[in-house]
């Protein structure tokens, strides 16, 4: 009995190369399998940021228009006034009414200021939350895709 204690101390466990080949594959194939679902998440979100880029490309590119045509209408506007003073100066007839109107046509100088200000402000912000939407959505999009639930 002694010595079957003693065979089994010195024993060497037995190797089963089967059992090395098909953890092999098992870890192969999961290998593969993941590889395929990460080229498919970055396929997926290259084409996702492919048109974000294109969406936020199209916002920049009408926002530019909308705040060109924006300061069009103030320069149009601030000519009309200027025109319309300058008509109004060539009928002074007294130094007093040149001052009424000077002093008439820089009031309301700096009210269509004061509005063209406020209204270009608001088109700027308009545009630019409308330009960083799809870039903010994608954003969001990617970081919940990485939450792990």
């Amino acid at each position: 009995m002694a010595s079957n204690k003693t065979a089994d101390v010195f024993s060497i466990p037995s190797f089963d190369p089967a059992k090395v080949t098909d953890s092999f594959r098992e870890f192969a194939e999961k290998g593969a399998v993941q590889s395929k679902e990460a080229y498919a998440k970055l396929k997926t979100a290259a084409e996702d940021a492919s048109k974000t880029v294109e969406a936020t490309l199209h916002s920049a590119q009408s926002g530019g228009v909308e705040l060109g045509l924006k300061a069009i209408d103030a320069l149009r506007t601030n000519a009309e006034l200027s025109l319309t003073h300058m008509e109004a100066l060539m009928g002074v007839k007294s130094v007093a009414e040149l001052v009424e109107l000077q002093t008439a046509f820089f009031r309301k100088q700096a009210e269509v200021t004061v509005e063209q200000a406020k209204a270009m402000q608001e088109t700027v912000k308009k545009v630019a939350e409308t330009v960083a939407k799809p870039g903010k959505e994608a954003a969001e999009k990617v970081i919940s895709s990485f939450k792990v639930g």
